[in-house]
């Protein structure tokens, strides 16, 4: 089997009336590419990534796998994934192995392991080993364009789904605000589902040690990317300091980094993001490294994707995800997703 063509469809969405917002940006472009990339035996394999909060940046991403990737794909055999991978890495090393050009590999590895589910009638998971046959998933209720009102109404949601836990973004202008937001989903959503809290890397460490201290008083499970990414000194100090566990991930780039945390316990909760890993397999080789160190693992952002990387680890704790489509509803019991079962990333 060969590669035969990649195609690409860019689609850009109208910008928001009201953006999605957290403590550190505000979504105002969102948009995605998605990726086909066709075989000789007739299988398709698919993927879709993008950006929401720079303009532009989606189109410069299909620029890149239209004109950079797609001629170094054309003949190859698909299910020779990592040695792609390996070879579209050292192929684009001078974009820079991270940013934009990691998007473009996970676009292509996502497709890859589509195809050889397809070509096996197996699941992604189960291609690498299935550890887990259904996993608990979070709902992101709190984000910060929010008004009170509106946060208990999406919390209320959240709870009449069946979800057993939620994540607030949290990084207000004064640790009060904060407050207020999470007694306000706590009295809605009552004493027995588990709050988490994001700050999207806008604390520093005296900061993030000083409302941490409340949240945890407060009966929070995690404070989520407090410091910024890179930050790892600092990151172990705060891990120190706190009985609450520090989640964080979602901003670094290959399992390198995650080494450099993990080393110095300064992250309690590995948290993979698919698009900025480059695909599924680092995510997976990023679980199983945190395994090695007895850190449990959770993905940014839901899915059927991020489903697959989850249930194929043993240190599997969290899925994020939104309220739930229709579609999930069916595979969505008891505040768990249930493994999949279709071949390569389908139900």
């Amino acid at each position: 089997m060969k590669i035969t063509r990649l195609e690409t469809e860019l689609y850009i969405a109208p910008p928001p009336e009201r953006p999605i917002t957290d403590a550190l940006r505000a979504n105002r472009h969102p948009g995605r590419v998605f990726v086909k990339l066709h075989t000789d035996k007739g299988l398709v394999g698919s993927s879709a990534v993008g950006f929401s909060s720079i303009q532009g940046a989606n189109q410069t991403l299909q620029t890149m796998l239209n004109e950079e990737v797609a001629p170094l794909l054309v003949g190859r055999d698909p299910l020779a994934i990592r040695l792609i991978d390996e070879d579209l890495r050292r192929a684009l090393e001078e974009h820079a192995i991270h940013g934009m050009t990691m998007y473009a590999l996970t676009a292509v590895n996502v497709a890859l392991w589509d195809i050889f589910g397809q070509e096996t009638g197996q699941p992604a998971h189960r291609l690498v080993g299935q550890a887990q046959d259904r996993v608990p998933a979070y709902t992101m209720v709190g984000w910060m364009h929010l008004d009170l009102d509106e946060l208990k109404e999406v919390c209320a949601k959240s709870a009449e789904q069946g979800f057993k836990a939620v994540k607030v973004k949290v990084g207000s202008p004064t640790l009060e605000e904060d407050i207020q937001r999470l007694e306000t989903i706590r009295a809605e959503i009552g004493p027995d589902i588990t709050i988490m809290v994001d700050a999207n890397q806008t604390l520093t460490v005296f900061e993030a040690l000083r409302r941490g201290q409340v949240f945890q008083e407060m009966g929070v499970f995690w404070l989520e990317e407090p410091l910024p990414a890179h930050n790892y000194d600092d990151y172990a100090e705060l891990a120190h300091g706190l009985v609450m566990p520090i989640a964080t991930g979602e901003n670094l780039y290959g399992k390198e980094e995650f080494k450099e945390l993990l080393v110095r316990r300064g992250i309690d909760i590995v948290q993979v993001d698919l698009a900025r890993l480059g695909g599924f397999s680092e995510c997976v080789a990023t679980g199983l490294l945190a395994a090695a160190f007895g850190v449990p693992c959770c993905t940014h952002g839901g899915g059927l994707i991020n489903l697959n990387i989850l249930c194929a680890l043993p240190n599997t704790l969290y899925l994020e995800t939104g309220l739930l489509t229709d579609e999930e509803r069916d595979h969505f019991v008891d505040g768990c997703f249930l493994a999949p079962e279709g071949a390569g990333f389908s139900w």
